[in-house]
């Protein structure tokens, strides 16, 4: 297993990420919630992870009450080379600053909202902008308990021990011309997706796979990345613990490149 650093920022992002998915090159987002932190908070903690080994930041909430949003995108840009892909929870949180744009429809869950009705009313914003919009099928993973993500879009959860149903679900999202598969336990996950769900996922999807939700340690970003996720996805864990991603170079022998 190889993690590299993904992108050339001169090319696609989603290109980078399929030709490193089908080369097998591993990669880690850091996830930031607009809702934690202000502004010299953030700039703190982006010059903490700075020397980090990760490829991208993922900016996004699923309650954004503090309207933080445009700001982080762009104290993040101002001061990481990293490239920032929002991760939305709702159609508000666009951003111009962004490099990019996970399009996310939630198609583990039935509600119109998040499977078509907030795209329709994002499209004028994304229309102006100049962000890479990558299609992405979003689902959510049962995680022992309820979490924000399922609570706001009011769907439930593929029960963690039915991958066949996480199988099926990702493959019609594949057959509608989705480009990536976004595997959540969500936030507050108890524990993270199974890794029987993200290798039954990734032997039968053929497009990029990202796991996030519930991650808390070293050993579980390894366990996701030897099932066959493509991306990992850490937050409060790396807040918690700046160390993580040090420990999993060390520990597993994998060098960052």
């Amino acid at each position: 297993m190889k993690i590299t650093q993904a992108l050339n920022t001169s090319s696609s992002i989603y290109n980078e990420i399929e030709n490193n998915a089908k080369q097998g090159k591993k990669s880690i987002a850091v996830l930031i919630d607009p809702d934690k932190h202000n502004q010299r908070e953030l700039t703190d903690l982006i010059q903490q992870y700075e020397n980090l080994p990760f490829d991208y930041y993922f900016i996004g909430g699923s309650l954004l009450y503090t309207n933080r949003f445009e700001s982080t995108v762009k104290t993040i840009k101002e001061n990481s080379k990293k490239p920032c892909i929002i991760f939305p929870g709702s159609f508000e949180q666009v951003s111009q600053y962004a490099d990019a744009l996970l399009l996310l429809s939630l198609i583990s869950g039935r509600n119109p909202e998040y499977l078509i009705g907030n795209h329709v009313l994002a499209a004028p914003k994304l229309k102006k902008s100049n962000l890479e919009v990558i299609s992405t099928g979003y689902l959510l993973i049962e995680s022992g308990k309820l979490t924000t993500a399922s609570y706001i879009s009011h769907t439930i959860p593929i029960p963690y021990n039915k991958p066949e149903i996480a199988v099926t679900t990702a493959y019609a999202g594949y057959l509608i011309g989705m480009k990536a598969m976004y595997l959540d336990g969500g936030s507050g996950a108890e524990f993270p997706v199974p890794t029987s769900i993200i290798k039954a996922v990734k032997q039968e999807v053929p497009v990029p796979l990202i796991v996030g939700g519930g991650i808390k340690s070293d050993k579980d970003i390894a366990k996701a990345f030897n099932a066959g996720a493509d991306i990992v996805v850490i937050g409060n864990a790396l807040e918690e613990n700046p160390d993580l991603l040090k420990e999993l170079t060390e520990k597993n022998n994998i060098k960052y490149v």
